[in-house]
């Protein structure tokens, strides 16, 4: 068989991942905090790219119709507002102000007060460091020992607190690591449990504990025998811990109102970080018509312009091929990033307009009325794939009248009727089911078998197993823990 060289011409058709492609995806399931820190290493490298802020204008509300053929919001009002040509920039964010930068206080301070840049200027934007924990013992380490050791084995103790104030390590290393007796460290240990706030330096939940209530003077033998068994009292179990404490119901019920006003972490007090408030990518509000209007945070969206007169003017001076070169890339770079926030915004509009006209029940009447539904249907409603629509309601949320909410909130599974009937969605049945609890008397707890009848009596086919799994979820007791709990607390009512 004679081996030889041919040519062949073939045709195939593959999906090839292009950078630009890539970006598009990545900016989908971008946050708007995310998404401003992309935009802002994009002009730093581009400089095409220019952010642009404008004066306030009235945003632009698409209205939600839920005829079939009405596309108007996708075409024709998204179109005019999301447009990132200079003649439609987005509007600016209504009532935002500028941020002074804390090492310009004393430049702002100094200006007179009728001058225009010092007009509107507040004290209180200037938000001081929050104090940590760490800072915070190491004063009162400072005030409270002055032996040079004493000071750093003190410190040693302080570097194995936890956030929530806990030691977190055997104080039995320190005494190696640095060499000194033992008795020396437990004795600066009980020392450091004197500090503020009271219950820091504790090596578990009963010493923190009792910490606060020896500083209250009501660590007495009875407390001290109901912290040795917290194990009890976490399964309500009141008739062994009034054996082992000695004390008759009242007084337990006392106790126990004591150990509610504790603080079990007291290092929270002083977290490091902030939480950043949560502001939603969509606002949904009643429209008069009586449908939802759906409009895109103004907050969210970003204002990038591709600057085409500075390309202009500085592509007649470009004379090597580099330099023209490196222009038309980043023009490309700069278009294409135009059109892919672009490209989101209307795709976030589409599957958030279809989240609500799913779930328009939910919005009239509460979580009793939220729909069973997945991402899979909202994909075949609005014609994307299922993985887009996954992308897109991660980590984004919707205000609504009811709330602000999570885009994944209205996916939920389903649950079949009993009577063959329309599903019910699992978040409903969790909220029928806290509230038939929360509706329990102490002579009447319902166990998990009395809640699945009553459910299938309402039309919802749960097995046991399922009731058992949402009540855990929502960390509500078994029923023997809820009847000694709820006999104890109507006999203290008496």
């Amino acid at each position: 068989m004679a081996l030889s060289a041919r040519l062949q011409l073939r045709q195939s058709q593959s999906l090839v991942m292009t950078p630009q492609l890539m970006q598009s995806i990545r900016l989908l399931q971008l946050t708007h905090v995310e998404l401003d820190r992309f935009i802002d290493e994009e002009v730093e490298r581009n400089p095409l790219l220019e952010r642009v802020e404008q004066a306030p204008s009235e945003p632009e509300v698409a209205q939600a119709d839920w005829s079939a053929d009405d596309a108007a919001w996708s075409a024709g009002a998204m179109a005019s507002r999301l447009d990132t040509s200079l003649e439609n920039v987005f509007p600016d964010d209504p009532g935002r102000q500028e941020r002074m930068a804390p090492d310009l206080a004393m430049q702002w301070k100094s200006l007179p007060a009728g001058s225009p840049a010092g007009d509107g200027f507040d004290m209180d934007d200037l938000a001081g460091a929050a104090i940590t924990l760490r800072a915070h013992v190491d004063q009162q380490v400072a005030l409270a020992f002055a032996d040079p050791v004493e000071r750093l084995i003190a410190r040693e103790l302080a570097d194995m607190l936890d956030e929530t104030g806990y030691l977190d390590g055997d104080p039995a290393e320190v005494a190696m690591r640095l060499g000194v007796p033992q008795r020396q460290v437990d004795k600066l240990l009980w020392a450091c449990q004197g500090f503020e706030p009271v219950g820091i330096f504790a090596r578990n939940l009963a010493e923190c504990l009792s910490l606060q209530l020896a500083a209250r003077d009501r660590l007495d033998p009875a407390m001290r025998a109901l912290l040795g068994r917290l194990d009890l009292l976490a399964r309500r179990d009141f008739a062994s811990l009034r054996r082992i404490c000695g004390v008759d119901e009242e007084d337990l019920l006392d106790m126990l109102a004591e150990i509610r006003n504790l603080d079990p972490k007291p290092g929270l007090a002083f977290a490091g970080g902030v939480a950043d408030p949560v502001v939603p990518e969509v606002i949904v509000r009643a429209a008069s018509d009586g449908s939802w209007a759906i409009e895109l945070n103004p907050d969210t969206l970003p204002r990038v312009l591709v600057h085409q007169t500075y390309y202009a003017e500085v592509s007649r001076h470009a004379m090597a091929p580099d330099e023209r070169q490196f222009l038309a890339d980043c023009l490309q770079n700069a278009n294409w990033l135009t059109r892919s926030l672009d490209q989101r915004a209307r795709t976030i509009m589409k599957v958030a307009t279809e989240i609500v006209r799913q779930q328009d029940a939910f919005l009239l009447h509460g979580i009793r009325h939220l729909r069973p539904l997945n991402l899979r249907m909202v994909a075949d409603a609005i014609g994307m794939h299922e993985s887009t629509v996954s992308r897109v309601t991660a980590n984004k949320f919707m205000m609504t009248p009811r709330g602000v909410f999570e885009l994944r909130f209205f996916f939920t599974s389903a649950i079949a009727a009993a009577d063959g009937g329309d599903a019910h969605s699992a978040e409903a049945v969790r909220d029928r089911i806290r509230a038939l609890i929360a509706a329990e008397l102490p002579q009447d707890i319902l166990s998990d078998d009395a809640i699945v009848d009553i459910l299938r009596k309402e039309g919802i086919d749960i097995a046991r197993r399922t009731v058992a799994k949402y009540r855990e979820g929502m960390n509500i007791p078994s029923s023997v823990q809820r009847r000694r709990e709820k006999r104890a607390l109507a006999e203290a009512g008496r």
